[in-house]
């Protein structure tokens, strides 16, 4: 009995060698440079640009790895990436299946218009299979890594705002989010901390909790996954979240065109091709927002100067008791509605589009109540420049109409001018279809 274990302990050291062997072997491979230019030519092809790497590495301790490092995707801007070590589940590789266990992303800068351009090349419809099984691979995620952790990792938004991420996220065995948390530590949204959890009865709904600019964003999401027999095969976004306490600076950094204390309310809903790009997913998104930004200050714009040079103040800011409205975003565009301020002898009502770009357009009415006897004063003015550098202005009808008024009757003339003007202007436009 005693020669069996030890013929058996012997049987076990000499397979540990050979692994041990066979490890070290692969690294040396894979540490070459023949393999390392082979894997650079290989990505260089799929992507369509060139891709550079430093080294590819096998490592055994602490955990059995696999690690790109040095990786340079040079697009315009370029993807750069420290290190990526993906480990594998072993025991499903040994059966013949690539499962990676945890995925680790350390000092990276991921440009957006970087990722969507090379999205869209990888995916070739040509290669798309069709029928209801392939349909339904498109929600299947059990190929995804169990972990993910981002470590000083950088992302780029298509306006240039970047933020430097320590992230982890945790997922279920069905490919969905069992878990997540993100910590912003530089850029845009520094300081902001966010924990998503997946509910108990593992459905594809989360809580989310954001804390960020001294107050919270939280409110439960929902994916609604296509029936079996559907012909579209969707996915139904949907989220409700609630905003507390937020300074609206903190969420537009550098910016800060508007200051305040936000309370808000807001639904989301996306209707989503799982098989679509990252740009058309940002597309779907629609969003409804009720919101009050308490002690509001608006820079770059003095409103009641405004009103006083019909137009001609640039400059200066706006102190407001109240701002409250509507804010509706399709994809990348920003239309503001039934916006009210008012603070003191100031009251304004307009609405405004942001655009893209960040150039705003839109109308706002100011009214400033002046003298003893309450005579309010009010012009129509247009609102134009950049969400960075806004500016408001009489349109042309409303200017004429301001000068002709101030001929006539001046001070109060101005205003009265300026309103009959623009409602002149407005018709004619709409006389003409312009």
């Amino acid at each position: 009995m005693r020669r069996i274990f030890i013929w058996a302990g012997g049987v076990v050291g000499l397979v540990v060698v050979l692994l041990l062997l066979a490890v070290l072997a692969l690294g040396q491979w894979t540490g070459s440079d023949g393999f390392r230019t082979r894997v650079e030519r290989e990505a260089s092809a799929a992507l369509g640009v060139p891709v550079t790497l430093a080294r590819v590495s096998v490592n055994v301790f602490p955990l059995p790895a696999v690690a790109l490092e040095g990786l340079n995707v040079k697009a315009n801007p370029a993807i750069t990436l420290a290190r990526v070590e993906a480990r594998p589940v072993w025991s499903a590789l040994l059966r013949g299946r690539l499962t990676i266990a945890t995925l680790i992303v350390r000092e990276a800068v991921l440009p957006q218009a970087t990722i969507v351009l090379l999205g869209a090349r990888v995916q070739d419809p040509a290669n798309e299979a069709s029928g209801p099984g392939a349909r339904d691979e498109a929600t299947d995620l059990s190929w995804l890594p169990r972990r993910v952790v981002l470590d000083d990792v950088t992302w780029i938004g298509a306006q240039g705002r970047s933020s430097t991420v320590q992230a982890e996220l945790a997922l279920d065995e069905d490919g969905w989010p069992a878990d997540a948390t993100v910590a912003v530590t530089r850029g845009a949204l520094a300081g902001l901390k966010a924990v998503l959890q997946r509910g108990a009865d593992h459905q594809t709904a989360w809580t989310l909790k954001v804390d960020v600019g001294g107050g919270t964003v939280q409110g439960p999401l929902k994916v609604t996954l296509p029936e079996a027999s559907a012909k579209l095969r969707e996915l139904v976004f949907d989220a409700t979240l609630e905003t507390r306490g937020v300074e609206v600076s903190a969420l537009t950094a550098p910016s800060r065109t508007l200051t305040g204390r936000l309370e808000a309310s807001t639904t989301l809903s996306a209707r989503i091709n799982p098989r679509a790009g990252t740009a058309s997913v940002t597309e779907a998104l629609r969003s409804q927002t009720r919101f009050t930004v308490n002690n509001a200050v608006v820079e770059g714009v003095d409103l009641a100067k405004a009103v006083a040079t019909v137009g001609l103040s640039r400059g200066g800011s706006t102190a407001l008791d109240t701002l409250a409205g509507q804010v509706r975003t399709r994809g990348q565009l920003i239309e503001l509605t039934n916006l009210v301020a008012s603070s003191g002898v100031l009251a304004a009502t307009g609405e405004v589009t942001v655009a893209p770009s960040k150039v705003l357009s839109g109308r706002v009415r100011v009214d400033v109540t002046r003298g003893a006897g309450g005579e309010v004063l009010g012009v129509p003015l247009v609102v134009g420049g950049t969400l960075d550098d806004p500016s408001v202005s009489l349109s042309r009808s409303a200017l004429l109409g301001a000068a002709i008024g101030t001929a006539l009757m001046p001070g109060v003339g101005t205003g009265a001018g300026a309103n009959l003007g623009d409602r002149i202007g407005e018709g004619i436009k709409g006389l003409f279809g312009k």
